[in-house]
């Protein structure tokens, strides 16, 4: 996979500095199919999780996005992403990299249509604020930086536990397993489903889980809902689109990213297809038969370093012990989960009047905000985006 992630990561990170956040809004704002289609489109490369996505699409509907496109973004955005794709394709083959953004796509757009037609505009917010972020250096810094660092720090720990579990049911799980629920589809799909709703799986870390799973016997069908109900959604990110988009929308959220998992599962078992024969012959193979070659070993060799780094940064960041300059108070500020939730924080923090510079950490869940804001300002702009304000931190 190294190869693969270390492409797909830098692709994110050009998305991520060269389309700009206007390029976004300017086809989400139209209360109509078009504008649904757009986002699910616009939502399938982008890297980010279920989390991430969040603060990223109350932005959007806060920049007066319709309340559909906002949900086909929540819905397709975080099943797959530029790095996830190449990453499926390389573990998993070209079927199952083709039919994942697919599936994706279709979702996001069905769950936006059933949103624009069952959800009351005045049941979603509507009021603007800034979704701007300034940062420093130039391009190419701006593009290593996101793509080997922030996403990194994000994805890495997710990818590590997604190989460990991967390598476990290689191990421990019988190779008959799943083949005693052969005849039951559904039920399989059901165990996976309880397994990977609750679960914060990223789209990346999913995909050696799925291809191990598959190995052991579980059906494509069952996989393909593990790749897509898995990175999709999750208990945070249903109690955050809860509280900030309302309960019906949360409702037809959760059911389009169930219901159509398990639908293209059935479809793609009723298929006949087998998607996963080929890959997952060569990958044995090449496994047994003989060494990988240089380039995969360097790839390999420089993506551990990188998780590695990025791990221990974000790591020793919560032991970081700063003195504070007079006007400085830390807040402690939960169910940030990567550097899209602490730049959605930033940005909400910073458009506070009062607040000179904003800083917020996801390893260590504080806040530190520096200015004449009062407390009661700050966790208003908090909570408006959706995350949980604890108060200020005696340091």
């Amino acid at each position: 996979m190294a190869p693969y992630l270390l492409l797909g990561f830098f692709i994110a990170g050009v998305l991520h500095v060269f389309v700009p956040q206007n390029f976004y809004r300017r086809y989400l704002s139209a209360d109509n199919k078009l504008a649904v289609l757009w986002a699910a489109l616009l939502g399938v490369p982008l890297p980010l999780c279920s989390c991430g996505v969040i603060p990223t699409a109350i932005g959007l509907r806060k920049e007066k996005a319709s309340k559909g496109a906002v949900a086909s973004f929540l819905i397709a955005t975080p099943q797959t992403g530029i790095d996830s794709i190449l990453a499926t394709f390389s573990l998993m083959g070209l079927g199952f990299a083709i039919i994942r953004p697919v599936a994706a796509l279709i979702t996001g757009v069905c769950g936006g249509l059933l949103v624009n037609r069952l959800v009351r505009e005045d049941d979603t917010m509507a009021d603007a604020a800034s979704t701007c972020q300034v940062e420093h250096g130039g391009r190419l810094w701006r593009v290593l930086k996101y793509a080997y660092y922030d996403m990194i720090r994000d994805i890495g720990l997710r990818l590590v536990i997604g190989l460990v579990v991967a390598a476990l049911i290689q191990v421990a799980v019988p190779d008959e397993f799943f083949l005693q629920f052969g005849s039951q589809p559904l039920l399989q799909m059901f165990v996976i489903l309880v397994i990977a709703v609750p679960m914060y799986i990223c789209s990346t870390g999913s995909i050696p889980v799925a291809a191990a799973l598959l190995m052991k016997g579980l059906s494509p069908g069952a996989a393909l809902v593990m790749l897509m109900a898995g990175p999709a959604v999750n208990m945070a990110s249903i109690l955050v689109v809860n509280k900030a988009l309302g309960r019906r929308f949360t409702s037809i959220y959760l059911l389009t990213i169930v219901g159509f998992a398990v639908g293209f599962g059935l479809l793609l078992n009723a298929s006949g297809i087998e998607l996963y024969t080929a890959a997952s012959h060569e990958v044995c193979c090449t496994m047994a038969s003989s060494l990988p070659s240089l380039y995969k070993i360097v790839c390999a060799v420089l993506l551990t370093l990188l998780i590695t780094f990025a791990l221990m940064m974000k790591f020793f960041s919560k032991f970081t012990n700063k003195t504070l300059a007079p006007d400085t108070v830390v807040y402690r500020v939960e169910d940030m989960h990567c550097s899209h939730c602490e730049a959605a924080v930033v940005r909400a923090v910073e458009s506070v009047p009062g607040v000179k510079k904003a800083k917020a950490s996801s390893s260590a869940n504080t806040l530190t905000v520096e200015g004449s804001a009062s407390e009661e300002d700050v966790r208003k702009a908090v909570e408006g985006i959706g995350y949980t304000f604890k108060g200020r931190i005696d340091c």
